[in-house]
Formats: C-alpha cells, sequence, structure tokens
C-alpha cells in the first residue's frame, strides 16, 4: 500500500470519528443543559419560552393543535432539558421530538389514534401518504399531519416522511399538514370511503420569510399546480371533480371545459383555449408527449373526440395551462395536459367494477411487495354500442392503463407505465331507397391503435437534488378506407389513409435547490421519429374520380430539445421565473430559442399579481410535411415548413376572499406568427379541423387573441361548492390573401355556472347523495357560408372562402347533470349514477348537406345529449 493510499485511509478515519464526536457531543449537550422554573401558574407558552431563553433551543409547535394558554404548575431545579420537558408536558396531551437544537410538540401519537369506532357507527378507513418539500420532492419528518374538526386525528410523519392516520369517518374530511420552517397548507373536502384507502402526497413550500418567531398560517391552495416551477398560467385537474362536476364525464379535458378561456365542443371532447384552436393543445403523460389519448381522435375535427382513455380510476392529480407556461414545455401554441398516472396502494389490495351505457370498465391495484413497497395500478375499459342500443352499429373501442411502481433503498424509485386504446368503426351502406346523401353510399372500415410507455427513474441525490430519467415509446397507426356505391352498383374506392409512426423519446432533468430562494430545473429531450405514411383521397370523395396521392412518406428523423428555468424569491413578496427552451427539427434543418418569464407580487396574504411572458412553437402533424402538388410545371412541398410560433403576454390578479373563496381574473395577449397558410388564399392552419391536408403552405400567416378570463369559485364547503367562470375575447387571424378575418373559434363571449351539493344520508349518516349541474351559454362558432350556385352545379357543399368565416352560429345555451348514490358498507362499496351532457340540446350549431334525391341543400342541427348510467362497486 503506498503512502498516498495509507493518508487517504487515515484522513476517512479521523472524519469519521470527528463526526461521531459531533454527534454524541449534540446529544450529551441535552443533559448538560440545566433547566429551573419555579411558577404555580404559568402557561405553555411561557414556559416553552424559559425554556428558549436558558437553552438556547428553539421550539416549534402548531398553533391549530396545541393550546398553548394552558396553564400547569412547575417545581423544576437543575433539570435536564428531557426531564423539564417530560415534566411540563406530562398531564397534557402532547408529546415533544428534539432535532439538533431544535424541539417540535405535536399532539401524542396514542391522543391521535383513540378509536373513533367509540364515537360513532359510521364506516371507517385509513388516510395514509408522505410528505415532500414541494421543490425538492425530499421527504419531511415530523410533519404533523391531523384531521381538522376531529378532535385528536392525526399524526406525524416518520423518517420517510410518511404518515397514516387509522379510524376515519367516512364522508369528507379537511386534512391538515405542517412543520415548522414551511408553509402549513389544508387538503379541503378530501372523499373519504369505506372500500379504498386515501393515500395521498403532500408538497409543503418551505417559509423563506424572516420571522422574529414562527407563525404557521395554513392555506389553501386547491387549484396550485403541482410543477413547483408554474408560479403563473397553471391549474390543477382533480380527478375526484372530474368524476363529480356535471360537465367532467370522467375525461379531464370536458373538465377543463368549466375553466375560464376554455370553450368545450358540444359533440366531442375538443377545447379550444382563448380562441386557439385544440389542434395547438399537447397532452404528456408522465413527462413525455404522446399522442391525443381520444378514442376516435381527430375523426370529427382536430384535437378532439368521444372520450378520454385517461381514466380518473387510475390518473392521479394532474396539471393543466392555459398559456405562458414554464420553459420545461414546448411544441404547444395553446395549453397543455400534463396528466400523472398515480401509484397503486401498496398496503391492501383494492378494485373497481362498472356497467354502463359507455361500457365495461375494470380497475385494480395492490402490493406486489409490501415489504418494498412496490405496487401496482391498472384499469380496463372495453366498449360496443350493442350494450347501449341492442344492436351493433359497429362502433367499438377499447383501452388499457397502467403502472408498476418499485421504490428502493438506494437506487431510487423505478416505474414502469403504459396506456393503449383501440378504436374500430365500420360504417355501412344504408339501403338504397334511403339514399339522400354521398354519406349515405359509404361503406367503410377505419382503425385507430394508440400505446405510449416507457420506465421511468427518480433518484434522489441529496435532500436538495434529484434527477429524473424517463426512456419511452410512443405509438399511433391510423388506417382508414372508404368505398362509395354509384347508381349502378359499382363501388369506388374513393379514400385509402394508412399512417404509422413510432417515437422513441428519452428525456432527463435535474432538480437543484441552490437554497430557500432558488430552485433551478435543466433538463434535455431526444425525440426519435420514424413514420410510415400514404394518403390517397379522391376530391371531396366525388364519385368517379380516381384517387389522388396527397401525402406520401417514410423514413426517421429526430427532435432535440433543452431547456433550463429557474423559480427565485427575490424578497418577502416577490417571486420570479426565468426560463429559455431551444428546439432542433432534423427532418428540415429548423430550430428555435424561446425566452420564459414571470413575475409575483404577493402584496399581502390575500392578494397576489403576476405577470408572464412567453414565446412558444409548434411542428405540424408529420403528414403535412409530405404533401407535395405540381405548381407551374414544378414540384412543390410543405417539407420546410417552419415552426409556428406565439408570444403569450399575461397577467393574473388572486384574491383569496376567505380560506373557501378565491377569485381569478386574467387578461391575455397573444400574437401568432409564421402560421402556415396558402397563398392568395383565406386557408390557414389556424382554422383547419379535417383529419388529413391537401394544400402547399407557406410560414406567412398571422393571428392574435386577447380578452379576459374571470373566475369566483367557492370550494366545497359543507357539501356545496360552485364555480362561475366568464371570458370575453376576440380572435382574428391573416392568411395568405393578407386580410384579416375572424377565425372560426372566434366566439367572443363564454359564461359557466357550476354548482353542486351532497348530503350524508343513511341511519348513520355513511352514505352520499350528490347532485351537480352546469349551465354554459357561450357564442357560436364562425362559418364560411355555402356558394348555394356552385354547389348546385356540383352536387356537393362548395363554400365562399372569399368570405371566409363572415357568419356566426346561433349562440349555445345548454346544461349538463350529474346524480349519484353511493352507499358504504363496512368494507365495500356500491354507487349509482346518472350523467347527461348537452341536456338542453341548443347547439347553436349546424352543418349543410347536399340532398341527391331533393337536388337542395339542407341544413342539419348538430349533435345533441350524451348520456351515461352506471352502477359501480368498489371492494
Amino acid at each position: 500500500m503506498n503512502r498516498i493510499t495509507i493518508n487517504k485511509q487515515i484522513n476517512k478515519i479521523l472524519l469519521f470519528l470527528f463526526f461521531a464526536f459531533l454527534s454524541f457531543n449534540a446529544t450529551a449537550q441535552n443533559d448538560k443543559k440545566q433547566i429551573t422554573i419555579q411558577n404555580k401558574n404559568i402557561s405553555l407558552k411561557e414556559a416553552f419560552a424559559e425554556i428558549e431563553l436558558q437553552t438556547g433551543y428553539s421550539i416549534a409547535y402548531e398553533l391549530s393543535t396545541v393550546d398553548v394558554k394552558k396553564k400547569i404548575s412547575l417545581s423544576l431545579e437543575n433539570q435536564s432539558i428531557d426531564e423539564a420537558l417530560s415534566q411540563i408536558l406530562k398531564e397534557t396531551r402532547y408529546s415533544y421530538k428534539i432535532t439538533g437544537y431544535h424541539i417540535i410538540i405535536t399532539p401524542s401519537d396514542n391522543e391521535q389514534q383513540k378509536s373513533t369506532k367509540e364515537k360513532t357507527e359510521r364506516p371507517t378507513q385509513t388516510v395514509r401518504g408522505i410528505v415532500l418539500d414541494s421543490k425538492t420532492n425530499a421527504p419531511i419528518e415530523f410533519a404533523t399531519v391531523r384531521i381538522m374538526n376531529s378532535g385528536s386525528l392525526g399524526s406525524t410523519t416518520d423518517s420517510l416522511g410518511r404518515f397514516r392516520i387509522d379510524h376515519v369517518p367516512v364522508g369528507r374530511c379537511n386534512i391538515q399538514t405542517s412543520y415548522v420552517g414551511y408553509n402549513a397548507n389544508i387538503f379541503n373536502e378530501i372523499p373519504v370511503t369505506s372500500s379504498k384507502e386515501v393515500y395521498m402526497e403532500i408538497p409543503l413550500d418551505e417559509n423563506v420569510h424572516s420571522l422574529a418567531e414562527v407563525v404557521i398560517q395554513p392555506e389553501i391552495k386547491k387549484d396550485k399546480p403541482l410543477n413547483a416551477m408554474a408560479i403563473i398560467g397553471g391549474h390543477m385537474i382533480s380527478m375526484e371533480e372530474a368524476g363529480r362536476f356535471a360537465n367532467g364525464f370522467d375525461d379531464p379535458a370536458r373538465l377543463s371545459s368549466a375553466f375560464a378561456g376554455v370553450a368545450g365542443d358540444v359533440g366531442t371532447n375538443a377545447v379550444a383555449i382563448r380562441g386557439n384552436s385544440p389542434q395547438f393543445t399537447q397532452w404528456r403523460l408522465e413527462g413525455v408527449e404522446i399522442p391525443n389519448p381520444t378514442h376516435f381522435a381527430d375523426l370529427t375535427g382536430l384535437g378532439g373526440g368521444f372520450l378520454s382513455a385517461l381514466s380518473t380510476q387510475v390518473i392521479g392529480n394532474s396539471d393543466f395551462y392555459n398559456g405562458a407556461f414554464p420553459a420545461e414545455y414546448s411544441n404547444a401554441l395553446s395549453g397543455i395536459f400534463d396528466m400523472q398516472i398515480r401509484n397503486g396502494n401498496n398496503q391492501k389490495y383494492e378494485h373497481t367494477f362498472q356497467l354502463g351505457i359507455l361500457g365495461i370498465d375494470l380497475a385494480s391495484e395492490g402490493p406486489i411487495s409490501r415489504k418494498n413497497g412496490s405496487s401496482y395500478i391498472l384499469n380496463y375499459r372495453f366498449y360496443t354500442t350493442s350494450l347501449a342500443t341492442g344492436n351493433d352499429m359497429n362502433l367499438k373501442y377499447q383501452d388499457l392503463s397502467f403502472k408498476l411502481n418499485f421504490p428502493t433503498r438506494k437506487a431510487g424509485t423505478f416505474s414502469i407505465w403504459g396506456i393503449g386504446l383501440i378504436d374500430r368503426y365500420k360504417p355501412e351502406i344504408l339501403d338504397r331507397d334511403e339514399w339522400e346523401t354521398q354519406s349515405d353510399r359509404q361503406s367503410g372500415n377505419t382503425t385507430f391503435d394508440k400505446a405510449a410507455g416507457g420506465i421511468t427513474h427518480k433518484y434522489l441525490i441529496n435532500a436538495d437534488t434529484y434527477i429524473r430519467s424517463s426512456l419511452a415509446a410512443t405509438y399511433a397507426k391510423d388506417h382508414t378506407e372508404a368505398d362509395q356505391m354509384t347508381e349502378d352498383d359499382k363501388l369506388v374506392h374513393v379514400g385509402d389513409i394508412r399512417n404509422s409512426k413510432w417515437d422513441i423519446v428519452f428525456n432527463s432533468y435535474l432538480n437543484k435547490k441552490f437554497n430557500s430562494n432558488h430552485i433551478n430545473r435543466t433538463g434535455i429531450t431526444i425525440t426519435g421519429l420514424k413514420y410510415d405514411l400514404d394518403y390517397k383521397i379522391s376530391p371531396n370523395f366525388g364519385l368517379d374520380i380516381p384517387m389522388e396521392q396527397i401525402s406520401k412518406g417514410n423514413g426517421e428523423s429526430c427532435v432535440l430539445s433543452a431547456y433550463s428555468s429557474s423559480v427565485i424569491n427575490l424578497s418577502n413578496h416577490f417571486t420570479t421565473s426565468l426560463g429559455i427552451t431551444a428546439q432542433y427539427f432534423t427532418l428540415n434543418k429548423n430550430w428555435t430559442v424561446e425566452p420564459r418569464a414571470a413575475l409575483k407580487w404577493t402584496f399581502n396574504p390575500k392578494h397576489a399579481l403576476a405577470l408572464a411572458y412567453g414565446l412558444h412553437s409548434r411542428r405540424e402533424r408529420l403528414d403535412y410535411y409530405f404533401v407535395e402538388q405540381e405548381v407551374n410545371g414544378k414540384t412543390e412541398s410543405n417539407r420546410y415548413l417552419n415552426f409556428s410560433k406565439a408570444h403569450h403576454f399575461g397577467l393574473t390578479y388572486d384574491w383569496n376572499i376567505n380560506s373557501y373563496m378565491h377569485l381569478k381574473v386574467e387578461p391575455y395577449y397573444q400574437y401568432l406568427f409564421r402560421i402556415p397558410v396558402e397563398e392568395n388564399s383565406s386557408f390557414s392552419i389556424i382554422n383547419h379541423q379535417s383529419f388529413y391536408l391537401e394544400r402547399i403552405l407557406k410560414n406567412r400567416g398571422s393571428g392574435v387573441n386577447y380578452g379576459i378570463d374571470i373566475t369566483l369559485e367557492q370550494y366545497m364547503k359543507n357539501g356545496f361548492y360552485y364555480m362561475i367562470t366568464a371570458s370575453l375575447f376576440k380572435s382574428r387571424y391573416k392568411a395568405g390573401d393578407h386580410i384579416w378575418r375572424n377565425t372560426r373559434l372566434d366566439k367572443n363571449y363564454l359564461l359557466n355556472v357550476l354548482a353542486g351539493k351532497e348530503w350524508m344520508v343513511g341511519r348513520n349518516k355513511q352514505n352520499v347523495l350528490s347532485l351537480n349541474g352546469r349551465i354554459f351559454f357561450q357564442g357560436g362558432d364562425r362559418y364560411t357560408p355555402v356558394d348555394e350556385e356552385k354547389s348546385l352545379i356540383e352536387h356537393d357543399i362548395k363554400f365562399d372562402e372569399t368570405r371566409a368565416y363572415s357568419k356566426k352560429f346561433d349562440p349555445s345555451l345548454n346544461g349538463d347533470i350529474s346524480f349519484s348514490y353511493r352507499i358504504n358498507k363496512r368494507k365495500i362499496s356500491h354507487e349509482f349514477s346518472i350523467k347527461m351532457l348537452n341536456v338542453g340540446m341548443r347547439t347553436g350549431m349546424h352543418f349543410y348537406q347536399y340532398n341527391e334525391k331533393t337536388h337542395k341543400i339542407e341544413k342539419e342541427d348538430g349533435s345533441g345529449m350524451i348520456p351515461n348510467i352506471s352502477y359501480k362497486i368498489y371492494f
């Protein structure tokens, strides 16, 4: 062994002995500190202050759980800290923990965990979970978690941040969490049922204020984004609300249509955010961009579909962004759905079965290894129209989602997750005497297959730093064939679309808290694209016109992106977020660099003002790049289309009127540029909604959206809640003919009134009756008038493009309603529910079709009510 090696070993031994001595010395100090207090009528607060004065230790407690005015009698003479605290707390319900030179006073676990069965005959359940630092995800030890207004139900977290509270009565509860040096928070009206444990991940924000003494003021942040890097523009989506709100329909996209500035579509779950096209919205799952996870997506309009494949049985609380989002989000112009699959229960098995008009739903979760804390969760759904109608309309779908979670002691946490959906639609030709339009004579076969899955690893490097990495793959396949019967019974092939695409995605980011005032997140994403597409379509699906090749390509490309974002507390009242993101697309060698910035001013505990700016960009659908046409004897294509871009400016005023009511006002301005348009035409990709494109485009268009969104919300209190949202806005665009026009989605105004009430019923008040409703009023979409003369000549609907979007549909006045009744037995729950969308059926929308039998142009109303009646059992 050489001298250098010997010296290293000696240094290690000396360091070990040094730290061991420090640890022993800190422990010994507890015994050396001598405390003397002689007072027969002293309050706990005064006793704690005297200990702080005589020892130099700090004492922290939560005012709502410790009665510091309680009077006691003390006779302490040269007592150690442990002896003094034991004497002080001897006849109270409190205990203490000493960490370093800090003393934490909490309600005793014995007192907190008394059986509630002695007090109520209601079924009870366990509430457990983990308390984490919101910025670093590090577990917080000794945090106090309690059930408010329950007397003594509560717990203290262990060394891994875990807590457990048994015997919580079914119904709803408010959970308050606090720890010295952190802002306490409250989760309101958490549903507790007899059949499923409640598991919560509770993030706490570090208190960066300089205060003379520790004063914990709990705050309710119901809609605060889960992403710690977002200080403006985000909204937490609650899956419990997606199931409870009348418009939710167990679908996060439909739920978001109740938010200010978000317009829903009557027939699909497409959402237009602040006048933008639904196709400008991005979906993410477990931090990975995925294809639109909606059944029959894009079939009746880009960006929407029938029903989300993201089941509320497995999806956890997630984030929704409506503009000026943080730097880690790219490739989106309007909004982001950042969805997360929750971890399964790692202690007990729980299952759900549902039967309803919309299909069969099976869900299961439970431990893989209780010892190691690993778990699984999965959900499978199947639907065919024969379940609802008794006959087969050849419309079927199914989906599967799952997540396996494997925490380890030293290597971090690994998770394997996935989602897949299969859609089949096979329209058939009607009987000849029923023929009126071209679609009556058409048959076809449409198949949609989509999947996304991956492995995610999260590793805590230290208390201030963690790294999160994912390796994932996404797959999307669309094959649509269409045939049309002629008058002489010949079948003409009028459409053949084949599109399959694989994406291999690797992303990773490092999250670092430099100090209590500065956190940074820096990451990269590498996406490999492999594609094979072939689009052949007869013009307007007309008869006797050969199919034309409008897009064809196969090969591989790559998208590289990187970002860095920081959140900095400038002072007690000012917080800023600064970031930058960049993208490079190897298909056409285009690149973009985008700054993001936000500033938040909390000028008192109830009021805050925030300002945000972001430059955002978006790639087009892959098939658009491979459109080719002969123009003046020259072949032109869309291969070199650049990124579409938008400047987002947003201002947000937040007023926490009281602990249950919140007002938010959000004026905004968005300028879109480099938008693909067709030269000398009114066409812009902003208004495009067909599932294919056959035009040559240039990045010469622009657009503008501006308006104000207002939200007044009362969180659930005593079983009642409501939310009122209103928006006034304008949306315009400029196409290749250099004329400014209204966009298709320039509705001008939106109004939502959402409310609901729950009652605890039954002999022991253990069952839940819930009634929820929504009324929404919104301006009509814009549309292009029909060119009647040309339509009658060509026996097909033709529009007057020179007057694009100059007409407006009637306003829509509609409603949604849901009713449910839940029976809580000891270990099993039954739920009966009725949910109906578009109850008023006054959509204000219509469409035109050419009647071949009467040779007239007819106006047809849009789609109407969507019902679902279901029975669900939890066990």
